[in-house]
């Protein structure tokens, strides 16, 4: 059994994940005993299910991704944070990792990138070659916080700060089904929509009929889903339908205004 970190705590932000929720603290359990969860509002049993697991539940309404997250550190004891999505799992090899970077004191960073990298439903393990995502996940938390954008969610490090990347990867079970997927990033479109509007900016036309292809492409080829067989192609299509539906409400929005109509 790993033994805990000193001086770290972990939190996650979630809503109605009671159906994933307990694998993601279980497998953290070892590493911290501040693991806190910010609930917004579930309307199922992640509260029930998180207190189950060992983790102080907090709820708070839902700010935005950034704002969120940035609630999330000030209810952490500890000064070091590493934070993790409900749908993410750190695996054993990566939760070693962590306790070696503590086990002669404090690390030698400030702040520690960390792979993550997607499994879709039928996979037990990411694919060898997989595209994964790198963002600062583990950090002190005098050296860094969330940005307060409501669509990105990234640690803006102090000037000067220490960062390196660890060996192991986080397993990111994104996908409940394909349905559930699209569902999810049509409502996310609507804060990326309002999030442009907000920062006075704008889609052309030109860049919306391209939205999907290039985005196909994206996915399918740069992302690599391609590897991932049917499912690969399947998921591609999502995204890039959802890069499309993201163009599209932001035309159709500003169409309105244009015409004195409304945008909500």
């Amino acid at each position: 059994m790993i033994a805990a970190v000193p001086n770290l705590s972990i939190f996650i932000i979630a809503r109605n994940e009671a159906d994933r929720i307990g694998r993601t603290i279980e497998a953290v359990r070892g590493l911290s005993d501040d693991i806190v969860v910010i609930d917004s509002h579930s309307t199922d049993d992640t509260r029930a299910v998180s207190e189950a697991h060992g983790a102080r539940v907090i709820e708070h309404a839902f700010e935005g991704y950034g704002r969120q997250k940035r609630f999330g550190e000030t209810q952490c004891r500890y000064p070091w944070l590493l934070n993790i999505d409900a749908d993410e799992v750190i695996p054993p090899d990566l939760a070693t990792e962590i306790t070696a970077l503590f086990a002669k004191g404090e690390p030698d960073a400030d702040a520690y990138a960390i792979r993550i990298a997607e499994i879709f439903p039928g996979e037990g393990a990411p694919h060898p070659l997989t595209y994964a995502l790198t963002p600062v996940r583990l950090w002190r938390h005098d050296k860094g916080t969330y940005s307060e954008s409501p669509v990105h969610d990234r640690v803006e490090l102090a000037r000067g700060a220490r960062v390196r990347t660890l060996k192991g990867t986080i397993h990111h079970f994104s996908v409940r089904s394909l349905g559930a997927q699209i569902a999810k990033l049509n409502a996310y479109t609507d804060d990326q929509v309002r999030d442009l509007e907000a920062r006075n900016q704008s889609i052309s036309t030109a860049r919306m009929v391209l939205e999907f292809p290039l985005n196909f492409i994206k996915a399918y080829v740069l992302r690599r889903h391609a590897l991932r067989g049917a499912y690969g192609f399947m998921t591609a299509m999502n995204f890039a339908f959802y890069r499309y539906l993201r163009a599209a409400k932001s035309i159709e929005r500003k169409r309105l205004r244009d015409n004195n109509g409304t945008s909500e």
